[in-house]
């Protein structure tokens, strides 16, 4: 026979699982485990995986070509590239090796060109050489902006270019030579202006800048003085050119010519005493 007991209402079951509670937090820990293993490995796949790229024969500099160079050698713009090949070719500064190149005084400009595989293309721009810059004791090249270039020595032996006097400065520029810019510029723009006419130009032994304003050019085979002034160069000394058979028949031994007036020509005989000066009729 049953008998049935009062529940005592003091009491409550408790409702707990632990079982079944461990086995959640356990299996919370594995699945971050898991995730964490799962980060690591796609990170070192992917460095790896970048290292391969970034060290694959197609991607590293294997081969350097050269154009554009005339007065350079291959090896002097190479020189200056020194450690580029063996370099990546997708983290190479090409920037940075441009700047490089540029420091050569030769250099008026450069190009740096990626062509895969493996492949670096530099392309040289230089700077022209106009004339011979005397500065003391000394010989420098001279590009048609009056910046110096190089020192002249045997190695430029085959230039055949006009002296420049009458650059020197009393102050020293940043390069450490005594080069006075306005004159330098004068004589870069009557050079830039004879380069046009080569037969002028071939002519022209001397270009003397010592008057900002008055540049003197001495020719091949005449110890005439040809006063051209700060202007229209190539148009004045082609008048001398042209007058020069009359004017020695006249003179036979010229001191200076003066070419800066439109409509004179004013000749300075040798050995005259200062400001002797015959004028010369001429539509120049």
């Amino acid at each position: 026979m049953r008998v049935s007991a009062p529940a005592d209402k003091r009491f409550r079951r408790a409702h707990v699982r632990p079982g079944h509670r461990r086995g959640w937090r356990d299996m919370s820990r594995m699945a971050v485990v898991r995730a964490v293993v799962m980060v690591v490995l796609v990170l070192y796949g992917g460095y790896r995986a970048a290292d391969l790229v970034l060290s694959a024969e197609a991607l590293t500099v294997s081969r350097i070509t050269v154009s554009g160079n005339t007065r350079m050698s291959r090896g002097e713009v190479l020189s200056l590239l020194d450690g580029l090949r063996g370099q990546s070719m997708v983290t190479l500064d090409i920037e940075a090796w441009r700047e490089k190149l540029m420091a050569s005084p030769w250099v008026s400009d450069a190009a740096i060109r990626r062509v895969l595989p493996g492949n670096i293309d530099v392309f040289i721009s230089e700077r022209e050489p106009m004339g011979i810059g005397r500065i003391g004791q000394s010989l420098y090249l001279i590009d048609r902006g009056g910046e110096v270039i190089d020192e002249f020595g045997p190695n430029y032996a085959d230039l055949d270019l006009p002296v420049i006097d009458g650059l020197a400065s009393a102050t020293p520029g940043p390069d450490g030579l005594l080069i006075d810019e306005p004159r330098a510029a004068l004589a870069g723009r009557v050079l830039a202006a004879l380069q046009p006419h080569r037969g002028l130009a071939r002519l022209v032994s001397q270009v003397d800048v010592t008057d900002v304003r008055d540049a003197v050019l001495i020719l091949k085979g005449d110890t005439a003085l040809v006063r051209v002034g700060d202007e229209q160069f190539a148009e004045r000394l082609q008048s001398y050119v042209d007058l020069v058979p009359a004017l020695r028949e006249r003179i036979p031994d010229i001191d200076y010519v003066d070419l800066r007036f439109d409509e004179r020509v004013y000749v300075r005989p040798l050995g005259a005493t200062p400001g002797a000066q015959k004028a010369q009729g001429g539509g120049h």
